[in-house]
């Protein structure tokens, strides 16, 4: 859901500012855009209290304010109890404070002296995201929940999410062409974050549809003829940009170069759920490998890390939807990925194990029968 120019003026703002006339100028130019001011305050307790009894549809906060808390803590205490966005104004932004802000939730942030530009595009962006967010918990939820109409609503939520995340990242181009007077080093990190979003947000969306599709009978092969080793290496290379200078990542083929009929666009998606979880859950670093040999008219796959791996009896539950290791920690995961995984196995009439072991890491072993055209 996008916010068009006639909904702005239903949108109410809660300034958290302790100078007074930087509260005022920036009250103007939120009005003059058509925004409603609901209060100004110059205090982290004030801030509190106010949002508590007004529950406005977005927060400015001053990360330096009146009172015992700044607004980073401010804003952690509203987070915790309202879901409101929040973005902070600053008149600087080292990378320790914009860390501490990003680990409250943060919707952005604003440069003083604000630009209007920037302030409006930055609202509408914040705006947009946290509405994603509120229809993305209905989808999990009703997901969860496995309801009569879950298949029909999440094939209709697929498309209606889909215009948001459209327009976020319109919004990111624009701020990341735009001339607005901050370094480029800022600039550019602020729209990295936005699209970072948008593609988590996008590749939940295509899990989520893909398994609405399985668990409805409607996901189907479509077999063609595919060169498997160069495949596994184009894989390999896509995910160079998420592999940190901890991971060694190599691929070993086991015989010479093997074509075979299989579905690309599921083959694609299983060896990047299993490859990027590899190196997810290898959070110290350590061996990667995706290993491809050919026995018993099969295609094996091997994905191997030295990782957290998994603890005893969680392999009973491995491949349920939204399921999670006890020992994941603070590592983020939506417990869907080795769920298609599965659906994507079965669907080729192959077999899938694993091996693991906590604190040494763990072993993926797909196995897909497949029809010989050549070497």
């Amino acid at each position: 859901m996008s916010f068009p120019e006639q909904t702005i003026n239903n949108i109410n703002i809660l300034i958290v500012e302790d100078e007074l006339l930087i509260a005022k100028n920036l009250s103007q130019k939120l009005e003059k855009f058509g925004y409603k001011i609901a209060d100004i305050v110059s205090s982290g307790a004030d801030a509190i209290h106010r949002a508590g009894e007004l529950k406005p549809d977005l927060i400015l906060m001053d990360i330096v304010i009146k009172g015992e808390i700044d607004g980073i803590v401010t804003a952690a205490i509203i987070h915790q109890q309202l879901d409101i966005p929040i973005i902070y104004t600053t008149a600087y932004a080292d990378d320790e404070t914009l860390q501490r802000a990003e680990n409250t939730g943060s919707y952005g942030y604003l440069l003083k002296p604000f630009k209007e530009r920037e302030m409006h595009a930055t609202i509408k962006i914040a705006l947009s995201k946290h509405q994603e967010a509120v229809e993305m918990q209905k989808l999990m939820a009703l997901a969860a929940a496995k309801s009569e109409n879950r298949t029909r609503f999440v094939s209709m939520a697929y498309h209606d999410l889909n215009t948001p995340l459209t327009t976020i990242q319109l919004s990111a181009e624009m701020l990341e062409d735009s001339d607005l007077k901050i370094s480029p080093g800022t600039k550019n990190k602020n729209v990295n974050r936005i699209k970072k979003a948008v593609s988590n947000m996008s590749e939940l969306l295509d899990d989520i549809l893909m398994l609405s599709k399985a668990e409805a009978g409607k996901l189907s092969l479509n077999l063609n003829q595919l060169n498997v080793t160069e495949f596994c290496t184009s894989i390999l290379e896509e995910l160079q940009p998420i592999v940190t200078d901890k991971h060694l990542v190599t691929f070993l083929a086991q015989t010479e170069p093997l074509h075979a009929n299989l579905d690309a666009k599921l083959l694609h998606q299983l060896l990047t759920n299993l490859l990027s979880n590899a190196i997810k859950y290898s959070p110290n670093g350590g061996n990667i490998s995706l290993e491809l040999s050919c026995e018993n008219q099969q295609i094996i796959f091997c994905v191997r890390d030295e990782g957290i791996g998994m603890t005893a009896g969680y392999e009973e539950k491995l491949f349920q939807q939204f399921e999670r290791g006890a020992n994941v920690g603070k590592i983020k995961g939506s417990g869907l990925g080795l769920c298609i995984v599965k659906h994507i196995v079965d669907l080729h009439g192959g077999t899938i194990s694993v091996e693991s072991a906590i604190g040494k890491g763990t072993t993926f072993i797909v196995a897909l029968p497949f029809l010989v055209i050549g070497h």
